[in-house]
C-alpha cells in the first residue's frame, strides 16, 4: 500500500475531474458505497475459485465472529446497495463510483494492494446501445487525456449461460487431451474454472489453446445478434475495436459482452480499463431479475499512463506569495491575503511564515513557484514579479488591478 503525496496529488485532481466531468457529461449519478463487506457478497458473485476469492481478499472476523472483506472490486458493492435500497428493479439507473479497492497480489509497476478504482455501472436496460454508450463513455476518456493513439479497444462475447456451458464442456474436453503440456495453474482450473485457461499466461498454454474451439463457435442467435448489434454501432461512431475470442475477463458474473482498454505501455500487464455484461448478477445477489453492464479503471495506472506520455498538465500551486517587511505590516499581511482571495476567484495565495531576512523571504517566495512577490510596507507595497508573465499562469494579471484593490491603503 502506498501514500500519495503532496507533488503527486495535483495530477490525482486532474484525473479525477475529468472523470466527474465526463460521467456528468453521460447523466450518470455518483453512488458511494462503505469499503467493508460481507465476505458472502463476493463469494456470491466474484466466484469462489476465482483467484480474486481464493488469493487476494483482505478477510476478517469482526467482534460478533461475522467474516468481513475490505471490498476487492465495485460491481458487487454497487449491486448490494441497489438491491438494498430498492433501486433497480423495474427501472434504469447510471452510476458511478470512485474509491479505494484492496487485493493481496504481487506488487507491480501501477499496482498496490490499496488501489483506486473509477467505476460505470448501467442497470435496467438489455439491449446493445448501451453497451456502445458505456464503451463510448470510456472512449471519451481517453480522448480528452490526449492518449487515444496510446489504448486498443479488444472486445468479445461470452454469450449465454447456456451457451457458456456448451462451450465450457468442449474446451474442457479438448484440453484434457493435452493436459501435459499445460501449466500447473491451467491444469488446477480445468474442473473449477475452465475458461480462465483461456487468458494464461504461459506460452506453452497458450500454443495449445492455438487450436482449441472458438467461444464464438457456440454463440446463440441472440448472444450474436446482440454483438452485431454493438459492433454495428461501434462502427458508426468511428471506435476502432480487436476481436479477442480468448477475452473472458477474471469474475465469474459476466456475460454476453466484455471488453478491455490496453495499451503496450505499462509493461506487460496493460489493461488499463475493461469491462461487460453482468445480466444475472442482481437476481443473484438476491434481487429481481435485472440487466446490467459497467467497467472499472484503476486510477494508479491511469495516472502512471498519462504521466509517461508527459499528458499530465503542470498546476501551479501558488499565484501571489505576500511577504510582509516589518512587524507591523505582519498585522496587516493576512487581511491583504483574505482581501485578495475575496476578489479573484481562484486565486492561490500563500502568507509568509517565519521571522526571516528579507533575502530568505524572496528565496522563500521563489521557491513556491510563485507568479508574483507581494511586500507590504506600513502604508503601501511592491509588487515583484518572479518569473515570465503570462497570461495563462497569472489570474492577476497586471499590477492595475493591484493598485485597484489598494487604493488609499484600503
Amino acid at each position: 500500500m502506498n501514500d500519495i503525496l503532496p507533488e503527486q496529488s495535483p495530477a490525482w485532481q486532474y484525473v479525477e475531474g475529468v472523470l466527474r466531468q465526463v460521467a456528468a457529461a453521460y447523466t450518470y449519478q455518483e453512488i458511494r458505497m462503505p469499503v467493508l463487506e460481507s465476505t458472502d457478497l463476493f463469494k456470491r458473485s466474484i466466484g469462489e475459485v476465482t483467484d480474486i476469492v481464493e488469493k487476494e481478499m483482505y478477510t476478517f472476523e469482526d467482534r460478533n465472529g461475522d467474516s468481513l472483506t475490505l471490498r476487492p472490486e465495485g460491481t458487487a458493492s454497487c449491486v448490494r446497495a441497489g438491491n438494498e435500497h430498492g433501486l433497480l428493479y423495474n427501472q434504469t439507473q447510471r452510476l458511478w463510483y470512485m474509491g479505494p479497492m484492496f487485493r493481496h497480489e504481487r506488487p507491480q509497476k501501477g499496482r498496490y494492494r490499496q488501489f483506486h478504482q473509477f467505476g460505470i455501472e448501467a442497470f435496467g436496460m438489455e439491449g446493445p446501445d448501451i453497451d456502445a454508450e458505456v464503451i463510448l463513455l470510456s472512449a471519451r476518456l481517453w480522448q480528452l487525456f490526449g492518449i487515444a493513439d496510446q489504448v486498443e479497444l479488444q472486445l468479445n462475447s461470452l454469450a449465454s449461460n447456456e451457451a457458456r456451458a456448451r462451450y465450457r464442456d468442449a474446451l474442457r474436453e479438448f484440453l484434457r487431451a493435452h493436459e501435459d503440456q499445460l501449466d500447473e495453474d491451467s491444469k488446477r482450473r480445468l474442473d473449477s474454472n475452465v475458461l480462465r485457461v483461456l487468458d494464461s499466461k504461459s506460452p506453452e498454454t497458450q500454443k495449445v489453446l492455438e487450436n482449441a474451439p472458438k467461444l464464438s463457435e457456440y454463440w446463440d442467435d441472440a448472444s450474436r445478434e446482440h454483438f452485431q448489434g454493438l459492433t454495428k454501432r461501434l462502427d458508426a461512431a468511428g471506435i476502432k475495436y480487436v476481436l479477442n475470442e480468448r477475452l473472458v475477463r477474471g469474475l465469474d458474473y459476466y456475460n454476453r459482452t466484455v471488453f478491455e482498454w490496453v495499451t503496450t505501455e505499462l509493461g506487460a500487464q496493460g489493461t488499463v480499463c475493461a469491462g461487460g455484461r453482468y445480466d444475472g448478477l442482481v437476481e443473484q445477489l438476491g434481487g429481481k431479475a435485472t440487466p446490467g453492464i459497467g467497467f472499472a479503471m484503476g486510477i494508479e495506472r491511469l495516472v502512471l499512463l498519462l504521466e509517461s506520455q508527459n499528458k499530465v498538465p503542470t498546476e501551479q500551486t501558488v499565484d501571489v506569495y505576500v511577504i510582509a517587511m516589518n512587524d507591523s505590516a505582519e498585522l496587516k499581511a493576512p487581511a491583504v491575503a483574505e482581501k485578495l482571495r475575496d476578489q479573484v476567484a481562484g486565486l492561490k495565495v500563500q502568507l509568509h511564515s517565519g521571522s526571516q531576512n528579507m533575502k530568505k523571504k524572496l528565496a522563500k517566495a521563489d521557491k513556491s513557484g510563485a507568479a508574483f512577490a507581494l511586500i507590504i510596507r506600513d502604508e503601501d507595497f511592491e509588487l515583484k514579479f518572479l518569473r515570465e508573465r503570462s497570461e495563462d499562469d497569472l489570474i492577476v494579471s497586471d499590477l492595475a488591478e493591484l493598485n485597484r484593490l489598494f487604493t488609499n491603503n484600503d
